[in-house]
């Protein structure tokens, strides 16, 4: 009977540990794989969204980030390159762009390029994570993560704040909430749809809606998307993706 019993508490014990609950960092690395992180790694990503044709090419830790007029590139383009200088060209031809809007531009082109591909940029060195708690959403497992951004390296809107809602099976980032400073401020939630597969890089489109309440708490944003107290404000639609992997450099 000893034995027994002795033999039943180890079983929980070992389970037990095995059902620890993962860190902030496990379940974003676990997020970035499923999306296709090894291949976004090195990979030039072309896509339109809304008036304008965007490029992305990475190696690695390097990367250049494109904004154009024109499928071809060639009436206007804006570039962050590799050093993070933003440069302007007009028919390939560098133009003068005031310091002042500099950043501006920039953060215009890095913010679609970023949601392009989340969960990938959520390693950056500046990204600070905090797994908040675990919830279910329309009857789905998630883990909520909190995400916020140290001041050197955070871009001017270091001070905004993040959640995802990153589902505890499959490790899809499904929905996700933001405030923001800029403009006299506000909060959004993104609901995921339309995913599709290209390269083995996994693709969104997202709902995107607007609470009530200028900044409530993110972590009230589930339910209140769950009683549809949300207001609708547009679709985030990524058309004509393209994908060319690249072993060594693109």
């Amino acid at each position: 009977m000893f034995r027994y019993l002795s033999a039943i508490i180890v079983l929980l014990i070992i389970t037990s540990c095995s059902q620890k609950t993962p860190t902030a960092q496990e379940i974003v690395d676990k997020a970035i794989a499923a999306s296709g992180g090894a291949q976004i790694a090195n990979a030039s990503i072309h896509f339109k969204f809304r008036n304008y044709y965007y490029r992305a090419t990475r190696n690695g830790s390097l990367r250049t980030l494109e904004r154009c007029t024109d499928a071809a590139c060639q009436m206007q383009q804006d570039v962050i390159k590799e050093n993070g200088e933003f440069v302007r060209f007009r028919e390939s031809a560098p133009i003068p762009v005031a310091d002042s809007m500099k950043n501006r531009y920039a953060n215009s082109v890095n913010s679609v390029h970023y949601f392009s591909v989340l969960p990938y940029g959520l390693n950056d060195p500046a990204v600070r994570k905090k797994l908040v708690d675990e919830v279910a959403v329309k009857g789905e497992p998630y883990y909520r993560i909190k995400v916020a951004f140290a001041q050197e390296g955070g871009g001017e809107d270091f001070q905004d704040e993040y959640m995802y809602w990153i589902h505890k099976e499959n490790y899809n980032v499904n929905y996700l909430a933001y405030n923001y400073q800029t403009s006299e401020g506000g909060t959004r939630f993104r609901e995921a749809y339309n995913e599709r597969i290209i390269e083995g890089i996994r693709f969104v489109d997202y709902r995107n809606y607007k609470p009530e309440e200028q900044f409530p708490a993110l972590t009230t944003l589930d339910n209140l998307f769950e009683n549809n107290k949300l207001n609708l404000l547009s679709k985030i639609e990524l058309e004509n993706i393209t994908v060319s992997i690249c072993p060594k450099n693109c």
